[in-house]
Formats: structure tokens, C-alpha cells, sequence
């Protein structure tokens, strides 16, 4: 599994999860691996009493963890709601590796997405052979999670039309999934719960019925709190891509990672980070999220195409392509910002070149 471009959450932390298990000695629900003070630990990070370092999953509110992880030990769903790169799913799946061990039981969902994905579906070659069976029957997620007393994920609830999102009420309210083919139900063991992700950006896309929203627990993920906090952030994720694409760990990435970090923090909130200046913000999320994909991309281009140091010309021109979502209005945003803000900024002359130069 170590050649895999991206290792599933319990394949990447196996030794963390192993240390954690070996030395939980808390109540555990049934069928979780943790207990829901071990899974707090494992996604916050900590050190173990044999010295065994957990790294942080997550940078952000402990109460915000700790809620989550217990509504998941109760009969109510979680959803995580939040603006676009708030690691809604990045928590979802290391929640789910915690708990069950198995990150994989996932619904991903689209405008597309039938009703075979959340219940279950049909083998049609074995189906038109031998008619309705349990072998011709394709579980869904939802249902083997069911089955097997795990975690199931949904990724995007909001994306998924209304009917097929109703179609989890059964399951959440009576933890049961009737199959009137062939007469029988699969009921849900104990330890099976769902974790859902929607994003509150999407609101008027396929909004949650009430009945719906009922069987869920909500829980904010917030942007991050301060600089510091989104500095620590990306340099964490980056390093961890870094090693999986074999890229380098570069002279000059704390210092361009603060000033990526800056300038999305700036343009988001519409104010220079001493207060002291407005500046119109662009329509796009500029999240941390793809803060983090511009640091890594910068890595590469540095790694590849330049002198081995990560330098302003190496993110520039990515944090303009995040920046810019409408060509016309966007780019007004960003000129008027370079110009405004990063001209007079002192230590900044090199980035005031690299952004000139990628915005002509």
C-alpha cells in the first residue's frame, strides 16, 4: 500500500491508531475501535504515556471535535457543515478511520446520484437469470455499514436530489432498510451511524427537509481562527503531500506559506490583517484548502523548474488561477489589491514583481 498515490486515513496512521488502541483503556461504545476519548486524541494530536507523539489531524476548537465524536456514540447522525476547505471531509474520513477502522463505506454526492447509492442495487445479469435474490442484491454503503456496525460517510449531502436524500429517513430514524423484493430488511447493528458533509455555501441547491434535517446533529467547522493557526495548517498538510509526491522540503517555504496564507486571509475577510485597510474581496472561497494546493504546486514548480528554493515567482502565479474566478471583475480585485497592499508592504518587493508579472 506504500506506493499508493493517497493511503486511506487508517492505512496512513496505522502506527498512531495501533499506539492509541494499545494503551485505551476508556469505555468504548460497541464495535468502535477507540473510545471517544481516544478518537478525540487521535484527531487533535497529543502524546501518549509512553511517549508515542499523535500528529494533529485537525487545528481547530477541541469542542468542536468533541461534539462531534459524541453524537456519533448516540442514535443521531453528524452532519459537518461549512464553507468550502473548512476539512469537512478530511474530518469525516479520519473520524470514520478512528471509529470503525474503515474510512471506504462512502456516498459521494452529486445531482446524480440514484437511489441505488444510498439503499442498495440490482446485479442485473444475475437478476434476469434467477430473478430477486440476496446474490443478485448490490448493498449500498449505507448498507454494509449497516451490517457490519460502522461508520458511513456522505460526502456533499446538498448535491443529492431531495428524493434520494429522503430515503435516509428510514435509515436514520428506524435504523432499518426494508428490500420489498424479496420480503426481508437489513436492520443496523450497533456501532453503525452516518457522518454527512454539505457545504453551507450550497444552501437553495437541494436544501434538507425538516424531517431530514431532524436526524441530524450539525456541527460548524469554522475557518480558521488566526494567521498563526492557518500558517500551521497548510505547512502540516503541505510537508504531509510533500513526502507522498516525493517532493523536497525547500529553503524559503515558511516564509512564501505565511504570505500565501496573507494574501487569502486579506482578500477573504476584505481587510489587511493590521485592520488598517479595506480591500474588496473576489467571488471565489479562497479557502485553506486551496491555499494548501497553491504551497504544493509552488513546491513542485521550485523542485522541477527552479533553484531548489521556494520563492514569490512559485506561488503567484496559482494563488492569481485561485483568485481570479470571474476574468474580469476578479482581475480588477486583484490588481487594485497588488497595487494597494502589496506594493507598500515592506519585504515584499519580490512578491510585488512576481504578481505584476503573472497579471500582465
Amino acid at each position: 500500500m506504500t506506493d499508493v498515490l493517497r493511503q486511506h486515513a487508517e492505512d496512513a496512521f496505522v502506527g498512531e491508531l495501533a499506539a492509541l488502541a494499545a494503551q485505551d483503556d476508556r469505555p468504548r461504545p460497541e464495535r468502535w475501535k477507540l473510545s471517544p476519548w481516544a478518537v478525540a486524541t487521535y484527531l487533535l494530536g497529543g502524546e501518549l504515556p509512553d511517549g508515542t507523539r499523535i500528529t494533529p489531524k485537525y487545528i481547530g476548537p477541541r469542542r468542536v471535535v468533541e461534539v462531534a465524536v459524541t453524537t456519533l456514540a448516540t442514535d443521531r447522525a453528524l452532519l459537518l457543515l461549512g464553507v468550502p476547505g473548512t476539512a469537512k471531509t478530511w474530518v469525516s474520513e479520519h473520524l470514520a478511520a478512528a471509529i470503525s477502522g474503515d474510512s471506504t463505506l462512502l456516498v459521494q454526492g452529486t445531482a446524480g446520484t440514484p437511489e441505488e447509492a444510498v439503499r442498495y442495487g440490482w446485479n442485473y445479469a444475475q437478476l434476469l437469470t434467477h430473478g430477486p435474490s440476496r446474490d443478485a442484491l448490490v448493498p449500498s454503503p449505507l448498507m454494509r455499514a449497516m451490517a457490519d456496525g460502522k461508520l458511513a460517510r456522505i460526502e456533499e449531502l446538498t448535491r443529492i436530489p431531495a428524493d434520494v436524500q429522503d430515503s435516509l429517513i428510514t435509515i436514520l430514524s428506524e435504523k432499518t432498510l426494508p428490500v420489498p423484493e424479496l420480503g426481508s430488511e437489513t436492520q443496523a447493528v450497533r456501532g453503525f451511524n452516518v457522518i454527512a458533509t454539505a457545504n453551507d455555501r450550497d444552501r437553495g441547491v437541494n436544501e434538507l427537509s425538516s424531517a431530514l434535517r431532524r436526524r441530524f446533529n450539525t456541527v460548524v467547522l469554522p475557518l480558521p481562527g488566526s494567521l498563526d493557526e492557518e500558517v500551521d495548517i497548510v505547512t502540516r498538510r503541505v510537508n504531509q503531500l510533500g513526502r507522498s509526491l516525493d517532493l523536497p522540503e525547500l529553503p524559503g517555504g515558511a516564509e512564501e506559506i505565511r504570505r500565501v496564507v496573507t494574501v487569502f486571509r486579506e482578500l477573504r475577510a476584505g481587510l489587511t490583517v493590521d485592520g488598517r485597510t479595506k480591500v474588496k474581496t473576489p467571488s471565489g472561497t479562497l479557502s485553506t484548502a486551496e491555499a494548501i494546493s497553491v504551497v504544493t504546486n509552488g513546491l513542485a514548480l521550485a523542485t522541477h523548474f527552479g533553484d531548489g528554493v521556494l520563492r514569490a515567482g512559485d506561488v503567484t502565479a496559482g494563488i492569481l488561477g485561485a483568485v481570479v474566478s470571474d476574468p474580469v471583475a476578479d482581475r480588477a480585485v486583484w490588481r487594485e489589491y497588488v497595487e494597494g497592499v502589496v506594493r507598500e508592504r515592506d519585504g515584499w518587493k519580490d512578491f510585488y514583481r512576481a504578481a505584476r508579472e503573472v497579471g500582465e
